[in-house]
């Protein structure tokens, strides 16, 4: 079991920049990856940054030059950086946590979600 807590997100105006960090319940070196995730009204849930435990980073096309996720191993946690917010930035973003065990047997695990709001 991993716990997911999120902060940050907000209101910005276009062209502004918030912050997103997560913290897990347990050490994030046992975890294979973690990430962002967003959903806007009438959309399904997209990726849009992750960071796996080896420090790899993958991007949606739509973020990439704007936004930057990074870890802190001794915090257990991740920040996304968005930079150059735009209106279809608005979302609720999630924090997702994946897990792979001995076995195989593969887990996701979610944040409560936050709002973030770009006016234009």
């Amino acid at each position: 079991q991993v716990q997911l807590v999120e902060s940050g997100g907000g209101l910005v105006q276009a062209g502004g920049s918030l912050r997103l960090s997560c913290a897990a319940s347990r050490s994030s070196l046992s975890i294979n990856s973690m990430g962002w995730y967003r959903q806007a009204p009438g959309n399904q849930r997209e990726l849009v940054a992750v960071i796996t435990s080896g420090s790899n980073t993958n991007f949606a096309d739509s973020v990439k030059g704007r936004f930057t996720i990074s870890r802190d191993n001794a915090k257990n946690t991740i920040t996304l950086q968005m930079n150059s917010l735009k209106p279809e930035d608005t979302a609720i973003y999630y924090c997702n946590a994946f897990i792979r065990n001995a076995y195989g047997t593969a887990y996701d695990y979610w944040g409560q979600g936050t709002q973030v709001t770009v006016s234009s």
